[in-house]
């Protein structure tokens, strides 16, 4: 029994050594991230996201003549799905007939009723005209009894004979006047004809131009592609219920996917270093594993301020070089934008750069070693002097650097590079400002504070070779 007590107290104790041990018996230690100072090509960029679109599309258009018949806007009354692939000739949307239908049945009832006004003029005519040839019928009668008479009147006093002569020169008179206004009322017939008339054929023109126009109501696709919902001012979509604007009537557009821009917004503090001409790498939000090239077509020459923010961003077009079927319309894209590229440059990871007491230093070994940097991108920065090609510098330096000896490089090193490189004097000129980092730093990182875990290492160990 003694004996079972005496090994239980053992195990306890070996239990409590151990967790002393791993729990607190290394409290004062502390780990480190080492890396070598690496040369060769340096590239400065500028990423954005961006989104695709095609360079050149082909519009799928409504009914032309819209405002002709006096139609504004037209609503979209179904059209197929955003992204749906069609032949030539097939079925792409229909558009609300309901204002034009009506439109088209009052100027059919305004037809109507000029049908009946030309007939009815063209009757009235008739019998007016009839009226009057009877009438001249009759005079040129009368004028031919008053000729007889003034040839059965020669042996007839002379005063007789003047009034025979008399009668025959009024008959002459009225049948003379009769066939003038016959002339004039025959001409004002054809008159009021002739306007009835085009009242009709104006009216029926009208109604034959809106029914042309309603049978393009229903819109079929040009060519073969892939059916794209155009975009309005907002930003938006426009799908069913949207609104075809007649000086606009766009429904839609057939994109051409073989060749695309990714087009993205720089912002104002780094669109001074974006020029046409610029290599872009560009990846794909959906397809991580696929990447493409491009390149600056197109640098907007005024900038435009974000929605719901206080930034100005410039527009940048980048033409992508590759085609794959992969790529659509709206996609999400990475682009970086390479602004510069150093050949043969000393770099190492921005977080390995520190400042104190006005001087730039890294830390290597087991001192402080003074440095002159030129220009970083994203994760890097240039060293021109200080350190050598294969130097171990921390970017997690141990407990305590800021006690280690400091090694400074030699005035005319730093006279002859702040001459040489104006880059190395505003990074010395940043390093004055006491508690922050020299230009180009990363923000988070202040004097005498050890940088975040876990950096881009992925952990805290120190990497072997």
């Amino acid at each position: 029994m003694k004996k079972q007590i005496y090994i239980a107290i053992g195990i306890v104790i070996v239990i409590i050594i151990s967790l002393w041990y791993f729990l607190g018996g290394d409290t004062q230690s502390s780990e480190t991230i080492e890396v070598e100072a690496k040369k060769g090509e340096f590239k400065i960029a500028v990423t954005t996201s961006g989104e695709l679109e095609a360079k050149s599309s082909e519009k799928i258009y409504g009914p032309d003549n819209l405002r002709n018949v006096r139609i504004w806007q037209v609503k979209i009354d179904d059209i197929v799905p955003d992204g749906t692939v069609v032949d030539s000739g097939d079925f792409v949307a229909t558009l609300d007939r309901t204002e034009l239908a009506n439109r088209m049945k009052d100027q059919e009832l305004e037809l109507e009723q000029l049908e009946t006004q030309y007939t009815k003029t063209k009757l009235d005519t008739s019998l007016e005209l009839r009226s009057l040839r009877d009438e001249l019928i009759n005079l040129q009668y009368a004028l031919e009894e008053k000729k007889i008479e003034l040839e059965q009147s020669k042996y007839e006093p002379p005063a007789t004979i003047r009034q025979v002569e008399i009668d025959l020169e009024r008959a002459q008179r009225n049948y003379d006047q009769a066939v003038k206004n016959y002339q004039l009322k025959f001409e004002k017939a054809e008159a009021n004809m002739q306007d009835v008339a085009a009242q009709r054929t104006k009216a029926q023109r009208k109604y034959d131009e809106m029914a042309d126009v309603l049978s393009q109501f229903t819109i079929f696709a040009p060519k073969s592609g892939m059916v794209i919902y155009r975009r309005g001012w907002d930003g938006k979509k426009q799908g069913i219920g949207s609104q075809v604007s007649t000086w606009d009537n766009v429904v839609a557009t057939l994109p051409d996917l073989t060749k695309m821009i990714s087009k993205t917004y720089v912002n104002e503090i780094d669109i001074s270093k974006v020029k046409v001409g610029q290599q872009v790498e560009i990846g794909i939000d959906a397809f991580p594993e696929k990447k493409f090239t491009g390149e600056v077509t197109e640098v907007a020459n005024i900038g435009e301020q974000m929605k719901n923010t206080n930034a100005k961003v410039f527009e940048v077009l980048i033409e992508v070089n590759e085609f794959d079927s992969v790529m659509r319309p709206a996609m999400t894209t990475k682009n970086i934008i390479i602004t510069d590229i150093i050949s043969d440059a000393l770099s190492v990871p921005i977080e390995c750069i520190h400042t104190g007491d006005s001087v730039t230093y890294v830390v290597t070994g087991s001192r402080r070693q003074q440095v002159i940097v030129g220009k970083s991108n994203e994760n890097e920065i240039i060293v021109l002097a200080g350190i050598e090609e294969g130097d171990d510098v921390f970017i997690l330096p141990p407990e305590g650097y800021e006690e280690y000896r400091l090694s400074t490089l030699d005035d005319e090193v730093i006279a002859r590079f702040e001459q040489e490189n104006p880059r190395a004097e505003e990074v010395d000129s940043a390093a004055q400002q006491p508690e922050t980092q020299g230009k180009g730093m990363k923000p988070g990182f202040e004097k005498g504070k050890r940088p975040p875990q876990g950096g881009k290492m992925g952990g805290r160990k120190k990497p072997t070779n």
